[in-house]
């Protein structure tokens, strides 16, 4: 699908002016805790965003992009919950107070988007001219599958190490011993200190491109068309920091969350070589549908959350009767 350009410009504009109303409304005033009621609302109206997307996108381009959209969608959203784990774990160990939690959220969505952005076009790029990163790409997502799963049986996949930029500015800035309100930098008797918040921002906007390597080869499975890669990440990561707050301990209850995503990058990965086999004149690598690949991901996601809601009440239960006994 060949997209014109005034409909990139459409897309990117619309999305940062959201944003832009979003960070005015949220963010006026003194700083504030965001309050669960606040979380639902902007998650509602980022999900039905997406949704009224992928309606004009049907409209527009027929049923097989919205699948493409829709699976996408589905598929990096998934992954943004996954990231949640990370973050919540980097606020707990940076001590963010949780009134300046939301900004730290959102600098670390928009260098989400802007270091994605160049992975897509990167990606893109890189598969028109070089077939066999299909390959390298469908491995890579299997090989991320397994370690998913072997770093949950561990019970470390929530650790997080600092990365050597991270570590950098650490050693390369003088740093506050606390908060300075929600500012990054501040003058004290004429030497420029570095506070807290400029590290966890860091921590959160570096943490998330090592995520993009998960996310972005996991998207090029379902599609191949930058616009709906672009699209379905963009609209992903949208509400993110509004559903970091609504979830609150909902994530920790999340216990299967792993292997369900484990499972959806498995498939995904498993996909790639076959239909690259297919491509290259195989005949019997099937080449699997999205309407299929969308019904794989949403049902496994669907089961996984619920299996951990059941798991977490059959659990609490067991544990009232053992106090009781």
């Amino acid at each position: 699908m060949t997209v014109p350009m005034w409909a990139w410009i459409a897309v990117i504009g619309g999305l940062l002016l959201v944003l832009a109303v979003d960070l005015w409304i949220v963010d006026r005033g003194e700083a504030r805790e965001f309050s669960m009621k606040q979380a639902g609302y902007w998650v509602t109206f980022y999900v039905a965003l997406a949704v009224i997307f992928g309606g004009v996108l049907w409209a527009g381009s027929g049923p097989d992009k919205a699948g493409e959209f829709f699976a996408g969608y589905i598929t990096e959203y998934s992954l943004s919950v996954d990231n949640l784990f990370i973050f919540f774990i980097i606020m707990s160990r940076f001590a963010v107070p949780r009134v300046y939690q939301h900004k730290v959220l959102l600098v670390g969505i928009v260098l989400a988007l802007v270091m994605r952005g160049l992975f897509i076009a990167l990606g893109a790029a890189a598969l028109q001219r070089f077939s066999w990163l299909f390959y390298v790409f469908g491995a890579f997502l299997v090989y991320t599958a397994i370690n998913l799963i072997r770093q949950h049986l561990k019970g470390n996949e929530d650790e997080f190490n600092e990365n050597i930029l991270l570590r950098w500015v650490r050693k390369a800035f003088p740093t506050t011993d606390g908060y300075v309100g929600s500012k990054v930098s501040v003058k004290i008797d004429g030497k420029r200190f570095v506070t807290p918040m400029l590290i966890v921002m860091v921590a959160i906007g570096t943490t998330d491109l090592l995520f993009a390597l998960d996310s972005i080869p996991a998207i090029f499975g379902l599609t191949q068309d930058p616009f709906v890669v672009f699209t379905a990440n963009a609209f992903a990561l949208m509400g993110l920091r509004q559903l970091y707050f609504l979830l609150g301990g909902l994530l920790q209850r999340l216990v299967y969350i792993s292997y369900g995503l484990a499972f959806i990058l498995g498939f995904i990965g498993v996909k790639l070589i076959l239909e690259a086999l297919h491509a290259s004149g195989v005949s019997w690598a099937p080449e699997i549908p999205i309407w299929a690949s969308l019904t794989v991901i949403g049902a496994t996601m669907v089961i996984t959350t619920a299996a951990s809601l059941i798991k977490v009440r059959i659990d609490a239960r067991k544990g009232e009767e053992t106090r009781a006994s």
